[in-house]
């Protein structure tokens, strides 16, 4: 049994040399043996290729707005594994982390003895979740899918609502190498009777959802049609400024502190998510504390803004989609600036596209970089992929050091690409004296 926090977390790591074990019998097993928490949890459930964590963060604060005790489960961490596991945004402890490992090792021992074979690193912090959220310590638990949906450890859910953010393509090599397979994945969430809404989602993808939803008797509330945001406008002081209107709800100048439109897409999901849940569970909300709770959403490492001169913002952009989305945003936020990109990403995403898409703007500098993580694209790797005008630097520290010293005070500095990248640049900025 674990002592430390510690040795708790190189057991939980070291289930990585297991892999990804797509199905959920693992779960089903632990989860019976432990007299199922997960049916113990009043829950939310978030699929999407991009937007999960924002959406989880918007529905959060919406919800603690209202009066609730809010448990989320997220990934990937940006400051502290423990982030994974939040009550109100709060990481649980140390203590909880090693107290919930104890329940779950003897149980992961077993399996290993079993056909089964033992749990993945995601399948144990999944089950410590679900033992924690079912002793009570939330009135809703917001759950966000770790990879796909109709094979993910969180699968096991029957949520009061689900939501499907985004489809793009992402994990191509596990989910499948076009939009409907990747669709078919992320529809896997939806189960008997549980209705399902729907961000901006290309209509290939919602023909699979659609007719997955069907087949399951649920109704889907789709984005654009069923729900709307209009009247949307960027906002001086970084944000964005919309209106949301369904057929039960009119909400007019509504404020968000995250920069983009795609954001407005994310908020428009978790409104009309929460709207569903509140008439599911009787939950009465107040508008004027809904309005106060998206106001208060932040979401770290999401244009976020961590530095005024000279500007510095951190994004984490980490596949085709996600980049995307970030060209839209410089084209109508940063036109008249320059910016300099420092970007890292994992080997397995589509770098070439990627780069390709951000060498398209004008007034980009592209810095490509790596940093430290196993799955990192190394400097060799991208040299392939730098083209006229693309510089590389072998560290980010080196990077950063040079574009602060080489840009005008009136230019941009953009840190962006793989979430565990942002994670890194975030805690050495973050730190004392970093500046």
């Amino acid at each position: 049994m674990f002592e430390t926090y510690e040795e708790t977390l190189n057991w939980i790591h070291g289930r990585k040399v297991f892999g990804m074990k797509p199905g959920l019998k693992r779960m089903e097993w632990m989860l019976e043996k432990l007299d199922f928490p997960d049916k113990k949890i009043k829950a939310i459930h978030v699929a999407g290729t991009n937007g999960k964590g924002s959406t989880v963060t918007f529905l959060r604060n919406m919800l603690q707005a209202n009066g609730q005790v809010v448990g989320t489960y997220t990934s990937p961490y940006i400051e502290l594994f423990n982030e994974r596991i939040s009550v109100n945004g709060e990481p649980i402890s140390d203590k909880e982390i090693i107290r919930l490992a104890n329940i779950v090792y003897p149980l992961a021992c077993e399996l290993e003895e079993t056909e089964l074979d033992g749990p993945s690193e995601f399948e144990i912090i999944t089950m410590m979740m679900f033992v924690y959220f079912g002793e009570g310590h939330a009135d809703v638990v917001i759950i966000e899918v770790g990879l796909g949906g109709l094979l993910d450890s969180t699968n096991v859910i029957t949520p009061i609502v689900s939501a499907i953010t985004t489809i793009g393509l992402d994990h191509m090599k596990i989910l499948g190498e076009t939009v409907p397979e990747i669709a078919f994945q992320k529809a896997g969430i939806i189960k008997p009777g549980v209705p399902v809404v729907t961000g901006k989602i290309p209509k290939e993808a919602l023909e699979v959802i659609e007719a997955y939803a069907n087949e399951k008797g649920s109704k889907v509330y789709f984005f654009g049609k069923d729900f709307t945001a209009t009247k949307w406008q960027t906002l001086p002081t970084w944000g964005e400024q919309f209106t949301f209107e369904d057929e039960a709800i009119y909400l007019n100048q509504l404020q968000i502190g995250m920069l983009g439109k795609h954001q407005i897409e994310n908020v428009t999901v978790a409104i009309e998510t929460l709207r569903i849940y509140s008439e599911k569970t009787g939950l009465v909300l107040n508008h004027e504390d809904t309005r106060r709770g998206l106001k208060q959403s932040f979401w770290p490492g999401r244009m976020e803004k961590v530095n005024d001169k000279p500007l510095m913002i951190l994004d984490g952009a980490h596949n085709e989609p996600a980049i995307r989305r970030l060209v839209e945003t410089i084209k109508l936020d940063f036109n008249q600036q320059e910016v300099y990109l420092i970007f890292a990403v994992l080997q397995d995403k589509a770098i070439r596209n990627m780069v390709s898409l951000l060498t398209e703007l004008p007034n980009i500098h592209l810095i490509l970089t790596s940093f430290d993580f196993p799955r990192a694209a190394t400097i060799d790797e991208l040299k392939g992929y730098a083209g006229s005008g693309v510089t590389i630097k072998e560290h980010w520290q080196e990077a950063l050091r040079d574009t602060v010293n080489e840009m005008d005070e009136s230019d941009v500095i953009l840190i962006t690409g793989s979430l565990y990248f942002i994670s890194e640049v975030r805690q050495f900025l973050t730190k004392p004296n970093n500046g």
